[in-house]
């Protein structure tokens, strides 16, 4: 009699633990063809990103649309952008894992920038104005966080085919392509190692928001500098 009384309650446990095995499933196939979600750790990207917040990425936006000048792109930073983190290595324990997997703590190896330069652009800071120069023509760069010029560093970087140039939108804090300048790879980050644009603000409720794309600032990948 005890018997047949525990049973449903065995059985109950089991669809539950099934249940979540079910939902970790899809929520990682999800977040690994479509969506997936990442947690900003630093100031950046401010003022359209700021440190803390969680965004939305999507992994496909780029698959039907070329990555263009001006866009905001997360990205594997591993061959190119991680030297960045010297003294820090790859997170390993597993309570950093989850929290990275859950959005709820950053990356040593996952960057979010700008695209400044596409294959074959030749950039250089700067013009007499101050600003910098794609190609020769000046950029409009209206998302520059407040009182912060385009660069305090001169540089010039030619783009080879297949990477791309990439700044912070803060740039007084920010550390991009621009500090690895010399460094093996010079901070052109292959366009293969994007994961995604991000696409939403999901946290703090207060700065929840979309985050649109950026009027195509030149020609796209696919039509050359």
């Amino acid at each position: 009699m005890d018997q047949t009384k525990r049973q449903p309650r065995r059985m109950g446990w089991r669809f539950a633990f099934l249940a979540l095995l079910l939902a970790v499933g899809i929520s990682g196939l999800v977040r690994s063809l479509w969506l997936d979600v990442y947690f900003i750790p630093s100031d950046s990207m401010e003022p359209g990103l700021e440190g803390g917040d969680r965004i939305l990425v999507s992994r496909t936006d780029f698959h039907n649309e070329p990555i263009r000048r001006g866009d905001v792109v997360v990205f594997d930073g591993r061959g190119s952008f991680a030297p960045l983190n010297s003294g820090k290595g790859p997170v390993l324990d597993s309570v950093a894992a989850a929290g990275q997997w859950l959005g709820l703590t950053g990356s040593d190896t996952t960057y979010v920038k700008r695209v400044i330069g596409l294959p074959g652009d030749t950039v250089i800071c700067c013009d007499a104005d101050g600003k910098i120069t794609v190609n020769g023509t000046a950029l409009v760069e209206p998302y520059l966080f407040a009182g912060d010029k385009p660069s305090t560093r001169v540089f010039t970087a030619v783009v080879p085919e297949g990477r791309l140039w990439l700044l912070g939108d803060h740039r007084s804090v920010s550390a991009d392509s621009r500090s690895l300048l010399g460094a093996p790879g010079g901070g052109m980050v292959p366009l293969a190692r994007v994961i995604g644009r991000p696409v939403q603000i999901i946290w703090p409720l207060d700065r929840f928001a979309a985050i649109p794309r950026p009027l195509a600032a030149g020609p796209t990948t696919e039509d050359g500098p």
